[in-house]
């Protein structure tokens, strides 16, 4: 039996089906091989459809019961009532409730949307991005928000993404008219092949029904062929950025390679 560590994850986006679609496998296989995963979704409560949908998608990927910041999504304010929509929430509060959901976690690894929030470059996607940076840095600071828990460093902060190679697979998902941000193929240090656990992956999707109904991403990819839909979900993307420079990790960088490369702290 392999006594090869794999580290814990946090995988942290915007919204309920984010996390199935752009990490669904990454959560999977690290729920698998025995590691701690956790998903914190910025919008949204539990006690909207969404949210219960949320918690059935973590519990088919094994990553655990939802964390929620609790702020409105952009487009759809009755997902917080009564709570700021998450890009004009003050961002050192968001920052802080991220910290605390890191420090009480613990993760070696920590995931979130690029700088441009995804293909199509969602507000709360990038904003999320931001928060989420910010958020991996301050957690190591015992000086910055002290009432959150003791420091916890991640070692590695990867960011889901989409190469310009993609472009051609992704531009059947994405509506006619929509720009479709890429970044270029160079810059991807982890490319990870779903199909072992497509069917999970996919089954997470599902579970957003709502989403399904309305014609967004999953209830588009379910109206595909299943070979069309296979080949927009059979890879991630990820780009590898160390929180602090001057902190030796032990595994180092993880090197462009080919579909099945892995996550490292």
């Amino acid at each position: 039996m392999s006594s090869r560590h794999v580290p814990s994850l946090m995988a942290v986006f915007a919204h309920p089906d984010d996390e199935s679609l752009f990490a669904g496998e990454v959560l999977a296989r690290h729920t698998a091989a025995g590691a701690r995963t956790a998903v914190v979704t910025a919008t949204w409560t539990p006690d909207t459809r969404r949210g219960a949908e949320l918690a059935e998608a973590l519990r088919i990927l094994g990553a655990g019961e939802p964390r929620m910041l609790g702020y409105a999504d952009a487009k759809v304010p009755q997902s917080a009532l009564g709570s700021p929509r998450l890009i004009e929430a003050p961002l050192d509060e968001s920052v802080g409730r991220l910290v605390t959901h890191i420090r009480q976690f613990r993760p070696e690894i920590v995931l979130t949307h690029d700088a441009y929030g995804g293909i199509t470059g969602h507000l709360d996607h990038a904003h999320t991005h931001r928060v989420t940076t910010l958020a991996v840095q301050a957690a190591g600071l015992e000086r910055l928000y002290p009432q959150a828990g003791a420091p916890w460093q991640p070692s590695a902060l990867y960011l889901a993404t989409h190469p310009h190679s993609a472009r051609e697979v992704l531009c059947e998902l994405i509506r006619a008219g929509k720009a479709m941000n890429t970044v270029p193929d160079e810059w991807i240090t982890a490319t990870v092949d779903v199909s072992p656990w497509l069917k999970q992956k996919w089954a997470a999707v599902l579970a957003h029904r709502s989403e399904v109904e309305r014609g967004a991403a999953p209830g588009r990819l379910a109206g595909f062929p299943a070979a069309v839909r296979e080949r927009i979900l059979a890879t991630e993307w990820y780009i590898r950025h160390d929180p602090v420079a001057s902190r030796p990790v032990a595994s180092g960088p993880v090197s462009p390679g080919p579909p099945g490369t892995e996550l490292t702290a």
